[in-house]
Parts: structure tokens; sequence; C-alpha cells
């Protein structure tokens, strides 16, 4: 019998990843801006993403945060607020690889010079009870979104020079873990056999942007750190998903601020 070469499946096929897009943030910017009447403003040099939402939440019950007139994307909203001295630009409830390399794109193509994402995430290795952070250094790449930005490969890392000038960044404050996660489009198909695959790979949470937001950070040479808020054990426990104080908050804003401080 001839061997038969079968073909690549199409996350894997026709990607031409030096190529530039037809489809560009900047047009569609232009657009919104053009239909929307409103002008181009730049957003801040540093943004957040908030999958979850409780930040921006928090920050608008506490009338802390004030929408950002000149943020055109037919998606979200942007909210600016102060933090030590700087000023944040947060997009909240931008959940899952795809949606948030969509809004990533569109806050570098309006000004954004450094993005921070925060995400819940699921504990998968025990490194003590919820809640602790994980300071992203690498993510499995169980998503699609990541190979439209570079070659397939197993990991996406975080930028070597950001992660280096962030040693030492969290002494004294809520406790910071640095390692790997696991990024999935499908959470609820975290089966036994998946959770004891990313154990023996020594990934210690699961989450769903990382791994897609360091490949659009490498391909496009963009300043990008992710962190996981791990809040749960997946529900296997009684009284799981509690963050602390103001849904975890408190803690999330005194990490980002270090992380500002350092990298801003």
């Amino acid at each position: 019998m001839p061997n038969v070469t079968k073909p690549l499946p199409p996350i894997l096929s026709d990607k031409h990843h030096d190529a530039p897009s037809a489809f560009t943030p900047e047009s569609l910017l232009r657009e919104a801006r053009r239909q929307k009447g409103a002008e181009s403003v730049a957003v801040p040099k540093v943004c957040l993403l908030d999958p979850d939402g409780d930040i921006v939440r928090q920050l608008r019950a506490e009338a802390r945060a004030r929408r950002h007139e000149g943020w055109v994307c037919y998606h979200t909203d942007m909210w600016v607020f102060d933090l030590d001295g700087h000023e944040i630009g947060v997009v909240g409830c931008a959940v899952g690889a795809s949606f948030a390399v969509l809004v990533a794109e569109e806050m570098f193509a309006s000004g954004c010079k450094l993005l921070i994402s925060v995400t819940s995430s699921g504990q998968i290795m025990p490194q003590g009870a919820p809640p602790y952070f994980i300071l992203i250094d690498r993510a499995w790449r169980d998503e699609g979104t990541s190979y439209h930005y570079l070659p397939p490969s197993d990991w996406s890392a975080a930028p070597e020079q950001l992660l280096s000038r962030l040693d030492g960044a969290f002494e004294g404050g809520p406790r910071v873990l640095t390692g790997a996660t696991w990024t999935t489009d499908a959470p609820f198909r975290e089966t036994e056999a998946a959770i004891a695959a990313a154990r023996s790979r020594g990934i210690l949470a699961v989450e769903m942007e990382a791994a897609a937001l360091y490949a659009f950070a490498k391909a496009r040479d963009r300043d990008v750190i992710c962190l996981a808020h791990v809040t749960n054990q997946m529900g296997t426990i009684e009284g799981d998903f509690e963050k602390g104080e103001a849904n975890g908050t408190a803690d999330a804003m005194a990490v980002v601020s270090r992380i500002v401080t350092r990298l801003a």
C-alpha cells in the first residue's frame, strides 16, 4: 500500500505565521471610531485584563473608575483608575483565549505598552489551600488561538526580560508562586486523565488565557504578564471558589501594584 500523508487538521493547516494579517486591529478601530463618531484617544500605557470582572465591579462600586470614552471595542468597555499613582485601563469579562487576545490586540493598537492579566484558575498541583497567585512562566497550549500566532509547540513562555525584573517583587505581600499552567478552551472537559497528565508535567493550575496571550506577546513583540489566581479545586470540595476580601480584589490589586512598580 502506498504511503498516504494525512492532511493536517484545520487548526494547524494553512498557517503562515510570518505573513501580515489582512484584517488588523487598527482597521477595525478606525471603522469603529467612524461609526461611533469617536475621537482617537490613547488608552493608558498599562492595561489590565480582568476575565472574572470582579476588579471592575469593585472599582465601580467604590466609584474609583471612569469609563474610557475613546475605547471603541465593539465587545467591551474599558475603565480607567489610579493605582498608586499609575493610570491603569481595565477591561472585564474577556474570558477565554480568543476573546483575551482580541482585546489585547486592540489595547496595544490603542497605545498600551504593558498588559497584565489576572484570571481565576483551578488548582492542579496542591500548593496549599487557595486562594493564592501564580506568576505564570509558561503555559501548556491546549487551546486554539496560540496556533494562529506561533508554530506548534507544547508551551508558550512569558517574556523572559519581564520575569527577570519581577524577581523578588512579591515578598511581604499576598502569596505568589512562579510556575506553569495549563490553558484550556473547555473547562468542563477537565477529565481525571487530563488532570493527571497535567500533574505529570508539573503544572500548578488550569486557566483559559495565558498560552494565547504569551503566543501573541512573542509574535507581536509585546510586553504581557499573566497571573493565575488559584481560587478553587474545580468544585470538588464544599465551600470552593472563595477568593478572599472583596472577592479577591484587594490581594489582586496588591499584586498588580507590585508588577506595575517594577515594569511600568
